[in-house]
């Protein structure tokens, strides 16, 4: 038989779509035909699988051959259909003949010249796939650790052509052994931040309820030092979210890193990053630093100084938990629920609001400082706290660790989420309106006090809301069933920027 077909995947967002690698041998002047919507590094296959089936001592059939990549409407980019290629035109001129049945298995790698088959990206969710599928999965050994992860899959080693012949040929293909998971570096502490009381009362709801947080001090205060304590405060990754984590990752440019499994991811981009960089994108849509930052982290340093028109890009995922990226020709979802923390300074200098009275910039400079971050953005963000100059005797070496530790407080966060999704299935944060409604019964003093705080902030519908979640969050970690006036009152106050650094 001059036919085979060898089954492969593709790659689109963090899916991969079963592609079906079929090689014919038919007489005629020797050619090579590669159909089924290939991109250039798919089309350069040709002269990357002839090179290592001729390394490898196996012979370049002298016939026409023509390979379809199904199905045609799907677009196929990279080097990972070189490995299933070079198997196709090996079965289909009978050098290889397999005491595995090639239909139960699925084939993943570009080939070098030499015949060494090279990692890919995306490994993982053509692991996810095939398992769902119900065959196993023949992938580059340097691969292995993130596809391991995949429970009730067979993954197979490969680590050069000849080696998978002789093991399809002998019936030696063993399944890889799962690798381990990595013994992680312990967070930050966040006892190592001296004062700034207020602050962490704030980090601890935010982490309780996944909350977003402005934070808004003098340079030095600790507002950095804060958010990366926050990833130390949250709950453990489930093995559902650590898949889809690890997932995202897979199909970056930076790939899988095994010692960051079941690791909150925490991202910290530069004020110069572009649009492109924060949602994702490129020819071939891949995921940015929002996604990346999926089930942990996004910190906004210094926000003021990123591109209003970057900072907007922002609305749509802070809402939805998703990012939809279309081109012409194809289009890609990411998931994109991420905990933003973001800084500012108070005004240009920094230094609006301290006692020694250093700020000398006009109101005019600072409302047009302020004016760089929007009032859409800034309704999304459920906190604003002040983090003012510690004082130096706080800062002395060799003090003793200053409040609580991270592992006192994630206590008291893991018990205030597991309230929380044994009441509504997910954080407080991401309630719905008819889940408001059910969940946030207020006395008449709250909805007196919760009345008069919208009349006096000015609060749109979303400010109202996020206050609700915000005073049941506080409940959460009090312990408490109801939302009592104490907490709606320090809801209110995490809710609005301190009066003393407006203009």
């Amino acid at each position: 038989m001059n036919l085979a077909k060898i089954h492969a995947r593709a790659t689109a967002g963090i899916t991969a779509p079963a592609v079906r690698v079929e090689v014919h041998l038919s007489p005629g002047l020797p050619g090579f035909a590669l159909v089924g919507l290939p991109e250039a590094a798919v089309r350069e296959a040709r002269e990357r699988v002839r090179s290592a089936l001729i390394n490898s001592h196996f012979e370049w059939p002298a016939r026409r051959i023509t390979v379809n990549l199904a199905p045609a409407d799907l677009p196929k980019e990279g080097g990972r259909y070189d490995l299933a290629i070079a198997l196709g035109i090996l079965t289909a001129s009978r050098q290889l003949k397999p005491r595995f049945e090639l239909g139960t298995l699925e084939f993943l790698g570009e080939l070098s010249l030499s015949g060494e088959i090279c990692p890919l990206r995306g490994a993982l969710p053509a692991a996810l796939a095939a398992a769902q599928a119900g065959r196993g999965l023949v992938l580059p050994r340097a691969n292995l650790p993130e596809a391991s992860r995949v429970a009730g899959l067979d993954v197979y080693a490969a680590e050069s052509l000849p080696t998978l012949v002789t093991a399809l040929t002998e019936a030696t293909l063993t399944p890889a052994a799962v690798f381990p998971t990595p013994n992680h570096p312990a967070y930050a502490d966040l006892s190592e931040v001296r004062g700034q009381t207020r602050a962490k009362r704030a980090l601890e709801i935010a982490a309780a309820g996944g909350h977003s947080l402005l934070m808004i001090g003098p340079p030095g205060s600790g507002k950095s030092m804060l958010a990366e304590r926050l990833p130390g405060l949250l709950p453990p990754l489930t093995e559902a979210e650590a898949i889809e984590t690890a997932a995202i990752a897979s199909v970056s440019t930076r790939g899988f890193d095994p010692a960051a499994w079941k690791r909150r991811p925490y991202r910290n981009p530069h004020h110069s990053a572009s649009a492109a960089a924060l949602v994702g994108g490129g020819s071939v849509p891949g995921p940015g630093e929002i996604s990346l930052a999926h089930n942990g982290v996004l910190f906004l340093d210094e926000l003021p100084e990123f591109d209003r028109r970057v900072l907007e890009v922002l609305r749509e995922p802070l809402e939805s938990g998703r990012i939809v990226i279309s081109r012409a020709t194809r289009q890609a979802e990411f998931p994109a629920r991420f905990q933003l923390i973001a800084a500012m300074n108070p005004c240009p200098c920094g230094h609006r609001g301290d006692p020694d009275g250093r700020c000398r910039c006009t109101p005019d400079q600072v409302a047009r400082y302020r004016s760089r971050v929007s009032g859409p953005i800034l309704d999304r963000i459920d906190m604003h706290v002040e983090v003012p100059r510690p004082k130096a005797a706080s800062l002395a070496p060799g003090r003793a660790p200053d409040g609580e530790t991270s592992a006192t407080v994630a206590a008291r966060v893991a018990a205030a989420r597991e309230r929380q999704y044994a009441r509504a299935g997910r954080p407080n944060a991401s309630l719905d309106t008819a889940a408001l409604n059910r969940y946030c019964r207020l006395d008449p003093p709250g909805r007196t006090l919760l009345e008069q705080a919208s009349a006096r902030l000015g609060l749109s519908a979303r400010g109202y809301h996020r206050i609700l979640k915000l005073a049941l969050t506080i409940a959460d970690l009090a312990g408490s069933d109801t939302i009592d006036t104490p907490e709606l009152a320090e809801a209110i106050g995490f809710r609005t920027l301190d009066r003393r650094l407006e203009p």
